[in-house]
């Protein structure tokens, strides 16, 4: 299967730079894996303190905090990210792992029992929400309000945007955490010690919205193309079957493929040359994954799924300081999920699909998909 094409191969290969409009605002995208990781290293040059500003849109209309440690520089980043690496370690010990692996078991055998099953909001929807309170230590039971939530916690919804719905649950637990704390993520920001003293209200909310925001709509959209790829690609479960040892190198094949976040912002403190464009102080530059991993330079015959791909040195869990917190947590899902699939399903038809695309100015580009229905048989 070839997936769509690479709208930055010509601007790659002749520029290695894009200009282009979000909101109004002109934005330049690295597009070159080389440039790009050179650039998520320079954090001088190209710096995340500036919150709101790293998501590509800005977030100013949807969230009121920065989200730590993601809009944080080098020697705070450090600080901030070391208080909540214990929860996202999590992702490697046996008994979250055994647990993902039942909760995945589950959504299986009720795919098979079902004539029919949409995959976003009826199986990778839930997968992610019910894992993430594995994550964070929670009981499971408050999934049921995230799934409520949909897809996307920024979006408008009946006029509504979700935003502060979450910022009112979050709110909540963090009252709750403080009058009676647990071991769970929220009580362990309300006893964090950051610099020699606690947190404030805005840090501990800035952790907690980039930990439901950041990783929801990726892993679901990158959960729900795996399922298309295998009903478009009858082989591919044989293949894996055959040896599931292959299962880790096409579990990160997929992630270089369906890469939902197109990219990530930086700013510019002082007036930049960025290969041939200059970029004014206090104005952005977009560091473009999905353009990264499609470089032919690095990888060959990148429009290809190639299930044994190695090396796949993609980029998208990000690079250098800001690497991506939730990657373990992500690769636990997929694996996990591609190893039920080995050893559960028969067969996976895809009935109806719709697909999720990014419209932009200079570029179009599939994320996944809106909707997806297949029928699954067991073995």
């Amino acid at each position: 299967m070839k997936p769509e094409i690479d709208p930055f191969r010509e601007p790659r290969n002749e520029s290695g730079m894009l200009q282009c409009v979000f909101n109004g605002e002109k934005i330049p995208m690295i597009l070159r894996h080389g440039d790009v990781r050179q650039a998520a290293k320079d954090w001088q040059t190209y710096s995340s303190d500036a919150p709101f500003r790293v998501p590509i849109p800005s977030e100013e209309d949807v969230r009121t905090m920065r989200q730590l440690p993601i809009e944080t520089n080098p020697p705070e980043h450090a600080e901030y990210r070391a208080l909540v690496e214990p929860f996202f370690r999590r992702a490697k010990d046996p008994d979250m792992i055994a647990r993902v692996e039942a909760l995945i078991s589950g959504l299986l055998n009720e795919a098979i029992s079902r004539d029919s099953l949409e995959i976003v909001n009826d199986f990778a929807l839930p997968l992610q929400s019910r894992a993430l309170t594995y994550l964070l230590n929670v009981p499971e039971t408050e999934a049921d309000i995230w799934i409520g939530w949909g897809i996307h916690v920024f979006r408008v919804s009946g006029g509504v945007k979700k935003g502060i719905a979450l910022e009112e649950y979050l709110h909540a637990q963090f009252d709750r955490a403080e009058a009676d704390p647990g071991e769970d993520f929220f009580s362990a920001l309300t006893q964090a010690i950051y610099q020699g003293r606690g947190l404030t209200r805005e840090e501990m909310m800035g952790f907690a919205n980039l930990a439901f925001a950041g990783g929801r709509d990726t892993i679901i959209h990158t959960v729900s193309s795996v399922f298309a790829y295998l009903a478009r690609n009858p082989a591919a479960l044989e293949f894996l079957r055959e040896d599931p040892g292959r299962i880790t190198h096409a579990s990160e094949e997929f992630f270089r493929v369906f890469m939902p976040l197109t990219h990530l912002g930086r700013v510019c403190p002082v007036e930049t040359d960025v290969h041939g464009v200059t970029v004014a102080a206090g104005e952005r530059i977009s560091l473009c994954w999905a353009s990264a991993n499609r470089d032919e330079t690095v990888f060959k015959a990148p429009e290809e799924i190639r299930l044994d791909r190695k090396p796949n040195p993609h980029l998208s869990f990000g690079f250098g300081t800001h690497l991506c917190l939730g990657a373990s947590h992500a690769r636990l899902l997929v694996r996990t999920l591609l190893h039920r699939c080995v050893e559960m399903i028969g067969s996976i038809t895809e009935l109806a699909s719709e697909d999720r695309v990014e419209k932009e100015e200079g570029y179009q580009r599939i994320l996944g998909f809106e909707s997806l229905e297949v029928k699954v048989t067991g073995r």
